[in-house]
């Protein structure tokens, strides 16, 4: 996948737990699990606005590119 979700690193750096982050943006700890393990196949606006404002972020801290190799 050409898109990695980063957002462990950024927990591990703001010291949240799963559980705490998923009751703050209100995801299920189910969802939050998909995304942050790179299973996720989307992503919605909101939820990464919410992220991005529990973790006092940008979307560039927690969604990365890299090229596909071929």
């Amino acid at each position: 996948m050409a898109i990695i979700v980063n957002l462990d690193v950024v927990m591990a750096r703001k010291k949240i737990s799963a559980g705490q982050l998923a009751e703050l943006i209100d995801i299920t700890p189910a969802n939050l699990s998909i995304l942050k393990n790179n299973k996720a196949k989307a992503i919605r606006f909101s939820t990464l606005e919410a992220l991005c404002k529990v973790l006092e972020c940008q979307p560039g801290d927690i969604l990365e590119y890299v090229a596909d190799e071929d």
